[in-house]
């Protein structure tokens, strides 16, 4: 039979639908009382058949606290044997991470323990992860972000569900799938610190006490000891109640919002290579809190983190994207990069060599009928009459590398060159113009294959993204009387010739 407290945390987990789809659940258990909390709780609800699911217990040693840290891992593990559950310890080296990176004791203990409990997920073939936070740290997580500045996203506090990619986030990708999404759970996201401890005694459950949660010179101590203290006596209800309820409003919120994104996305992101590019024009059609929304999702494509970007760094980003001025620049955390070029906001890890002012772009002018080079490439330009049998004499010639355009369609001079962002063109076959991006994307052509193209453009106009599609606007038709036909020829060595 359920206590009160065990059937708050099935209808929370239930509602958020924590556990649907989960057959393995890996519980993170420090041995502090959230986490002994959160593992009994699991313990009852599966042994009542409330959740069918098999479960396991993981245990990061920081070695940040000497014989303390030793007699908390001694602790966790004998509480999975008295329940009969599986456990996996493993140690990191917290002190080393933050020296070598610059990173705070905190940062780094966190990066490391995500990372730890990931790989200890993926080699037990677990989907979810369970961790003991709670409504308390949710309060402290909302008046945190509120402290460094925040938008509506992150007043939504600590979320039921997070899904992360195993093989981006695991220390050892060679050992998960990359069809791995493996989601970290709260179940005790709906219930307080104090109700936690009742529930502890109740069963006369012991717990581990760790002295460095009292330290307030962590900033997350001093919020939790001072800080939401002080609110408190100026508050006639629960603070912490209220910023519970003030995250449920902005997940809600956030919903409507990623829907709305959700479907601009589709029509104004470019995600063809290892950048993001947002069409500005469509993006400005859409309401600031969608725009600050898709800012925030082209930066997690690019592989960005989310932890370290303020409310500022938005606000710039939104800055950049309303001047008018290409070139401009945004450096943000951990070596990514935001920047305009015509119409487009466009986001990457680094920024590109060829986006370089030093950096010209690789072009030729070709003669018409002539010859040209670019890099390897001997680019040729033939004019012949549109008979038949011209048409059957060069018919043997043509391939993917050999096109056919209406002269009389091309305003001279042509120039054959490298891809650019802001490509756009009429491909063949399509009721209209659209971004070389978004078309390559949608024909599914490989990204190598794309690093290989060449564009030919003639004076007002892309006539031939090669060796890809060609232009409707220079296709040519029956009442073509002169055919220009260009041919490209790779004369890179063979492997064999060299």
């Amino acid at each position: 039979m359920l206590v009160e407290f065990e059937e708050k945390v099935a209808v929370f987990a239930k509602e958020n639908g924590l556990f649907s789809s989960a057959d393995r659940v890996l519980l993170a258990v420090s041995g502090g009382a959230d986490s002994i909390a959160l593992l009994y709780a699991m313990h009852k609800l599966r042994a009542e058949k409330v959740f069918d699911v098999e479960l396991f217990c993981a245990h990061v040693h920081h070695q940040l606290r000497s014989d303390e840290a030793d007699l908390d891992e001694e602790f966790v593990i004998a509480q999975a044997a008295q329940l009969k559950l599986p456990v996996t310890t493993r140690k990191v080296d917290v002190r080393d991470l933050a020296r070598k990176n610059k990173l705070s004791i905190e940062t780094a203990a966190r990066k490391l323990r995500i990372q730890s409990l990931l790989d200890i997920a993926i080699v037990n073939k677990c989907n979810r992860i369970a961790t003991g936070h709670q409504k308390n740290d949710n309060a402290e997580t909302i008046l945190h972000r509120l402290l460094r500045g925040t938008g509506f996203r992150g007043l939504a506090g600590i979320w039921p569900a997070r899904v992360l990619d195993g093989t981006a986030f695991c220390s050892n990708p060679q050992n998960a799938n990359p069809d791995d999404k493996i989601q970290f759970v709260r179940p005790l996201l709906d219930v307080t610190r104090d109700e936690i401890i009742d529930y502890l005694r109740d069963r006369n459950l012991k717990f581990r006490q760790d002295h460095t949660n009292a330290d307030c010179t962590y900033r997350r101590n001093y919020i939790r000891h001072r800080q939401l203290p002080a609110l408190q006596q100026d508050c006639t209800s629960s603070i912490v109640e209220e910023l519970s309820q003030l995250a449920q409003s902005a997940r809600r919120f956030h919903d409507l919002v990623g829907k709305h994104a959700e479907q601009a996305w589709s029509k104004l992101a470019d995600t063809a290579g290892d950048n993001v590019i947002l069409d500005l024009t469509a993006f400005f059609s859409e309401p600031e809190p969608v725009r600050i929304e898709l800012i925030r999702r082209s930066l997690t494509t690019v592989g960005s983190g989310e932890r370290d970007l303020t409310q500022q760094h938005y606000k710039r980003i939104l800055k950049l994207a309303e001047q008018n001025i290409t070139g401009g620049e945004i450096e943000l955390p951990h070596g990514f990069t935001a920047w305009r070029e015509y119409g487009n906001l466009i986001f990457a890890q680094h920024k590109p060599s060829f986006y370089s002012e030093k950096q010209v772009d690789q072009s030729v002018n070709l003669q018409v009928p002539g010859r040209a080079r670019l890099g390897n490439y001997l680019i040729e330009a033939t004019i012949f009459e549109a008979d038949q049998k011209d048409f059957e004499r060069f018919r043997k010639q043509k391939d993917n590398l050999v096109e056919w355009f209406d002269f009389e369609k091309i305003q001279q001079p042509l120039i054959v060159r490298s891809r650019r962002t802001a490509d756009k063109f009429w491909p063949l076959g399509l009721p209209g113009e659209k971004k070389v991006g978004k078309f390559l994307t949608a024909e599914k052509v490989p990204r190598q294959m794309r690093k290989k193209l060449l564009i030919v453009a003639d004076s007002e106009k892309i006539i031939w993204v090669c060796p890809i599609r060609m232009s409707r606007q220079a296709a040519i038709t029956r009442d073509t009387r002169k055919v220009l036909q260009l041919k490209i020829t790779d004369t890179a060595p063979k492997d064999s010739e060299q």
